[in-house]
């Protein structure tokens, strides 16, 4: 090989480790940007506050469904308000430096999950009805901060492979509770069922899958200390 074409390939690969260094260098510096704001004790409190407020909402809003469902089934019945719950009470504990890796992983899966459906269910209604209320663009847009909220802190709360096989677990058993018992939260409409199953199923594949990806990079990025 004549030397100039050694020293063009030796530039371009001196250029492109510079490049992936300056890349991975940004990353961390975003994931520790992302770090400071979403662990700030103000931003945290204020977090809390607005997930209980939103909870007590949506239990005021499941009141009607909780009224005609067995007790012994609350808890699979009003899916967001308790995912925002179990959200605030993770926050509270990293509050206060106590690492409570199954109710994180827990909150962050549970309001990405009915955070993004509820974001379907609401926009598959006003798909096929072609009407839409007020109070259902609030509901929409409440609920994708729920989803953004759970996947900004997942992304720093990753669990370990335990932790995350046993939540797992719990979300595909509250999908055979919800659209096998019957017991899924109101819809609007009745035709929506069948498709609003299906993608609960996807949204739950998704999530799980996706968490595995997140937790085999960042365990790469730790190992290359890349790491925010």
């Amino acid at each position: 090989m004549c030397w100039p074409v050694s020293l063009s390939l030796a530039y371009l690969s001196k250029l492109y480790t510079v490049q992936r260094e300056e890349k991975m260098l940004h990353h961390k510096n975003l994931m520790t940007w992302g770090r400071e704001i979403l662990f700030h004790p103000l931003f945290m409190k204020t977090l809390i506050v607005i997930n209980l407020l939103g909870s007590v909402y949506g239990y005021y809003w499941y009141r009607e469904q909780l009224a005609n469902t067995p007790f012994i089934y609350w808890i699979f019945t009003p899916d967001s308000p308790l995912s925002t719950t179990l959200l605030a009470l993770s926050l509270l504990f990293l509050l206060y430096g106590k690492r409570t890796p199954y109710l994180s992983y827990l909150a962050c899966a549970t309001t990405i999950k009915y955070g993004l459906w509820a974001v379907f269910v609401n926009s598959h209604y006003w798909y096929v009805s072609g009407q839409w209320h007020w109070e259902e663009v609030m509901l929409w847009v409440s609920h994708l901060g729920m989803a953004i909220e759970g996947f900004l802190y997942l992304l720093y709360l990753l669990p370990d492979y335990k932790v995350w096989g046993a939540v797992s677990l719990w979300l595909i058993f509250n999908d055979y509770v919800d659209y096998v018992w019957k017991l899924h939260p109101y819809l609007y409409l009745e035709e929506q069922l069948a498709t609003v199953e299906v993608f609960a199923y996807g949204l739950t594949t998704v999530i799980i899958l996706g968490t595995l990806v997140l937790m085999f990079v960042g365990r790469k990025r730790l190992k290359n200390g890349t790491a925010g």
